[in-house]
């Protein structure tokens, strides 16, 4: 990581359109999550508790006094550091303390008001919590930047002139995924240290500091709050010198490289995927893995050394008969350098039922021509013509096998058209045992589109019969039940014996089955099986749990099902099995079970669980919802304290919520 460009890209921010947000991974998708049907008395939240970990209201900061109107004081880095770290071992203040507020609650949004507050004024209030918040002058976050730090307009209204907060609380609609405003919101309850890097003009720094300190002054007469309970402080130490002597608060350097010490989502989820669909040989010296990226750790790069890379990709197309008589003679160039690159079209690019019989022998010559460079050995001399073009093409001894990476940038979307056709063909196999075998045997994680599944189906019998391989009769090949019902995706493998689905993966007990999936949490959603399916299937009742009325409506809590969900994943794992743990969609109420069992299992921290599962999570985005995502920081507070570990946050609250929007950003519509 060091030496790296920043990352997010510098021109992604929270308050920018969407014209020049970066690429997103290609093929995710944010799904629509309903928050489900209002349940009568769910409509609103029950009262708060006591809260049993309220936050000390006293300063975490102390400083020296600089003006008096509007107040403002300095800071040296010592003790800043020192109050950073003073909050990073606090208790979060009680989920209960905190919403329904942090979902959002304007004024004039009646939705969101009727929803989570019933005209009910207590639960509108600002809750009596207190934060830290840095705020660099200029807004440059793509250098200089500190741990958490934000840029003046996320919270400070565009014009110089205004000294008040911005209403980051939206005006309409009804969302449990606010994620970009918790970094204003929690601003606005912070003591907020202003800074700036070595070009900055100390006057810059003043005037920002001011207008901050006026605006907390009106914000704390708006909510009730003592006079002064919020301060404003000045780093007067400057960048440099906290970079020397505090690198761990330094995520991003003064040149723009990152520094690595500090948990950055998007490198994360980038390394998690990578690490996930690693390369690995899926037939003799074929494999399937991501395209190389040097700027990642190479602990989740293949140790592999290839002849050939070949990169499945929207923009390319099948190669023709002459394309492929040029790279087999560069290929056998004694003097070649490195290895080969070249592209084949990506899957979902040959669409039944308008597909031509062209696509399909395109296809057909390229899994032949892939596997006679890797086997060498089984092909013998011989001259042969293609069906798409009149052309011959020799075939001779090769001196050595030739290795081939089938590549694209997630490393199991845009590969799993030719890679499953091959592996069909290399293999011998139909294609309900090529998918079956992919996942168990091989390890690969895939996804592939419904159209995908339809094309090998249909073609099935022509590339049983053109195998080298396949010893039977493609008139006596049938095709189970369950792949019929298969939309494409398999469910996400998140550990070995846990998986994460949707309601349509429960419901194909055949397909589990053959996944080595032996038990099912069901969270929230009935499974709707027939009758007789779980006595033929000899599904047992203590092998299906129901987690019942849980909405995804940001207000059923999960925290007190924690412990029941991983004991009965932990059962399956001591069976030998597999758990499949799914809801509606998959991605918020059954993917928070997931990242507490990741937490759990491997002792991970909120934010790199949470990338962990967003990487496996394969074509979809998880999202579980704010109230959801907090409970699980509480947990991860809780995992500390049953190891006997001291707390101490990788990240707080606002930076996390703020990471996750701006992951989110380029998915939005």
């Amino acid at each position: 990581m060091p030496g790296r460009s920043s990352t997010p890209p510098p021109h992604l921010t929270l308050n920018t359109s969407s014209r020049g947000t970066p690429a997103a991974i290609p093929n995710k998708h944010l799904p629509v999550c309903s928050p489900g049907p209002v349940v009568r008395g769910l409509q609103t939240p029950p009262a708060s508790p006591p809260s049993k970990d309220a936050v000390d209201e006293s300063p975490f900061i102390t400083g020296s006094d600089f003006c008096d109107d509007p107040p403002l004081f300095t800071i040296t880095a010592d003790q800043m550091a020192q109050a950073l770290e003073h909050m990073a071992t606090q208790p979060m203040p009680s989920t209960e303390q905190v919403f329904p507020w942090l979902h959002g609650l304007h004024a004039d949004n009646q939705i969101q008001l009727a929803f989570f507050a019933n005209r009910r004024k207590s639960v509108r209030k600002a809750p009596r919590i207190r934060s830290i918040t840095l705020v660099k002058t200029g807004g440059n976050l793509c250098s200089s930047k500190l741990k958490g730090a934000i840029s003046p307009d996320e919270l400070l209204p565009p014009s110089s002139d205004e000294t008040m907060f911005i209403e980051c609380d939206p005006r309409e609609g009804f969302s449990v995924r606010n994620f970009q405003i918790q970094a204003c919101k929690l601003a606005m309850v912070s003591d907020i240290i202003v800074y700036g890097d070595e070009k900055t003009n100390p006057s810059e720094t003043i005037a920002l500091a001011k207008r901050i300190s006026k605006a907390q002054r009106q914000y704390e007469a708006q909510n009730g709050y003592p006079r002064c309970m919020f301060n404003t402080f000045m780093l007067n130490d400057s960048f440099g010198h906290v970079q020397t002597k505090y690198p761990d608060l330094v995520g991003i350097d003064a040149s723009g490289a990152m520094t690595g010490n500090v948990v950055d989502f998007f490198y994360w989820e980038r390394y998690e995927m990578c690490a996930m669909s690693k390369a690995s040989e899926i037939s003799s010296n074929v494999f399937l893995g991501p395209t190389p990226d040097p700027a990642l750790d190479a602990g989740c790069m293949s140790d592999q050394t290839f002849d050939l890379l070949i990169e499945t990709n929207d923009l390319a197309h099948v190669p023709d008969a002459v394309s492929l008589r040029k790279f087999r003679g560069l290929l056998e160039r004694p003097n070649r350098k490195g290895p080969l690159h070249m592209e084949f079209a990506s899957s979902g690019s040959i669409m039944p039922p308008t597909w031509s019989h062209s696509e399909v022998d395109a296809l057909m010559n390229m899994c032949k021509w892939i596997f006679e460079i890797a086997n060498p050995q089984e092909v013998r001399p011989s001259k042969r013509k293609t069906s798409v073009e009149d052309e011959a093409i020799e075939m001779v001894d090769i001196a050595q096998p030739r290795k081939v990476l089938i590549h694209c940038t997630d490393g199991y979307t845009e590969t799993s058209l030719l890679g499953l056709a091959y592996f069909m063909y290399a293999e011998g196999l139909p294609v309900h045992d090529a998918w079956v075998k992919l996942h168990r045997e091989k390890g690969r994680n895939f996804f592939a589109y419904p159209t995908d599944v339809a094309l090998l189906t249909q073609i099935q019998p022509r590339i049983l019969q053109e195998s080298p391989r396949f010893n039977g009769s493609v008139f006596h090949v049938s095709d189970p039940k369950w792949l019929s019902q298969l939309d494409g995706s398999l469910p996400s493998r998140i550990l070995p014996y846990m998986y994460l689905g949707n309601l349509g993966h429960a419901n194909n007990p055949e397909l589990l089955r053959e996944l080595g999936i032996t038990r099912i949490l069901s969270v929230g959603e009935t499974l709707d099986w027939p009758r007789d399916v779980r006595q033929q299937l000899d599904w047992s009742d203590e092998n299906l749990m129901m987690i019942d009325r849980v909405q995804d409506n940001g207000v059923d809590p999960l925290w007190d099902e924690f412990e029941r969900c991983l004991k009965f994943i932990e059962d399956g794992k001591k069976e030998g099995g597999a758990t499949l743990v799914h809801c509606r969609v998959g991605v918020s109420r059954s993917a928070t079970i997931c990242i507490a069992e990741v937490m759990n299992e491997l002792g991970l921290s909120f934010p790199r669980a949470y990338c962990f599962v967003r990487a496996r999570r394969l074509n979809v985005i998880i999202q579980p919802h704010l109230r959801f995502t907090y409970e699980l920081l509480k947990w991860e507070e809780y995992q500390r304290q049953r190891r006997n570990e001291p707390l101490r946050r990788e990240l707080e609250w606002a930076t996390i919520a703020r990471e996750i929007a701006l992951m989110n950003k380029p998915y939005s519509r």
